[in-house]
């Protein structure tokens, strides 16, 4: 029940930051997106995006930081694997399922909803 708590509020507090970077900086979407993006990014490739997980559970893996977490994640796998052609290619490898899936549904859901635009 305190793993649900944690997750709750972790989650919670990333995006309200979100929603404070839109709101009282008057970021547009996709640069909020993007931010939170490379924030994930930046404490994963400083270590600190793993103990959150381990912390918060689903509260830090759902929200889009989690994505810069893995992009990162991937490239220094690769990266001691296979040198620096690694970071290219680890990036693809651990995130290119979900953007595959992102691909589909979204096709999946332009062929059942009209579009307004």
């Amino acid at each position: 029940m305190i793993k649900l708590f944690w997750a709750f509020i972790i989650g919670g507090g990333i995006c309200v930051l979100g929603q404070i970077m839109m709101d009282v900086f008057k970021l547009t979407p996709a640069h909020t997106t993007c931010t939170l993006v490379v924030i994930g990014a930046i404490l994963g490739g400083l270590g600190w995006y793993e103990p959150l997980i381990k912390f918060a559970g689903a509260g830090a893996t759902v929200p889009i930081s989690s994505f810069g977490n893995s992009l990162v994640k991937g490239a220094l796998v690769e990266a001691e694997r296979n040198g620096i052609i690694g970071v290219l290619t680890g990036i693809f490898d651990v995130t290119s399922s979900g953007v595959s899936a992102a691909i589909i549904f979204a096709f999946l859901a332009s062929l059942v909803f009209k579009s307004k635009g």
